[in-house]
């Protein structure tokens, strides 16, 4: 109602997305924090995927790329975001409370999909930021642990306080009710900082390059033959992450043909 005792008429969605709600919000850091929307029982995707989601705003759907943080199995859909303050979208969406609307596209997509990549012995998944977010969901996505021995997730932030969504998510997985029985050992996180003192410190295109995560772990240096590699972060990130792999003969994969690696081009504001 208005004011002056009128009704108003609530706006008229867009047929391409939903109104979900909010069952979960936390706040990892002044930067970072989660959400968990309810799921419509219509919708599926793949671990992975990457899906539109937004709020409202002056009569029209505002909306950004957001990757899926939950397994396709799950009930809920939960996502991960940082804080921009002056961000069209962020700069509202990080204010969102238990109970609030979130709008969620119909249509998940993206490449950071198993599907995408052909059998291999190990698999890479190599993230900064909010990059870990697809991988939130593949980590517990019970064929990842059929189709590859081993699986190595690389989180990358600036400061130390910046990988405990990450850290607590690995944790966790081992205790998961439907993949911990499987992950035996299976799933190695390896964290690093760049402006913060760590136990392990630097890029992690730098760490590849010389040879450090691959000393750390005690394993080989990536080999197309049979290792996979999946990458989500930043920009920079992205394109000299793709460029080395691509330098090591290393195909880029695709829904329609699979390769060896592939990369998630969808970024939020």
């Amino acid at each position: 109602m208005t004011p002056d005792g009128n009704s108003v008429e609530a706006p008229v969605l867009p047929k391409t997305v939903t109104a979900e709600t909010v069952v979960d919000v936390r706040h990892w850091t002044d930067e970072l924090f989660s959400f968990r929307l309810t799921r419509p029982a219509s919708f599926r995707f793949r671990s992975g995927e990457f899906v539109m989601l937004g709020l409202m705003g002056e009569g029209k759907p505002l909306l950004r790329a957001y990757s899926i943080a939950s397994p396709s199995w799950d009930d809920g859909l939960d996502f991960f975001s940082i804080k921009v303050p002056d961000g069209p979208l962020t700069s509202r969406l990080q204010h969102i409370k238990e109970g609030d609307t979130i709008l969620l596209g119909k249509k998940p997509t993206g490449t950071l999909v198993l599907d995408a990549l052909k059998p291999g012995k190990r698999l890479y998944m190599l993230s900064t930021g909010t990059g870990i977010a697809p991988f939130a969901s593949l980590i517990r996505e019970p064929d990842a642990y059929e189709k590859f021995d081993q699986i190595i997730l690389t989180h990358t932030c600036r400061h130390v306080v910046d990988l405990g969504y990450g850290r607590q998510l690995v944790d966790s997985v081992e205790q998961d009710p439907l993949v911990g029985e499987l992950v035996g050992g299976k799933l190695t996180y390896y964290a690093t900082t760049t402006r913060e003192d760590f136990p392990t410190k630097g890029r992690i295109t730098d760490l590849i390059e010389n040879g450090r995560i691959f000393a750390d772990l005690g394993i080989a240096p990536l080999n197309p033959e049979e290792d996979r590699v999946m990458i989500c972060g930043s920009m920079a990130m992205l394109q000299d992450t793709k460029s080395i792999v691509e330098d090591l003969g290393f195909e880029e994969g695709s829904n329609a043909k699979p390769g060896d690696f592939v990369v998630e081009k969808a970024f939020v504001d």
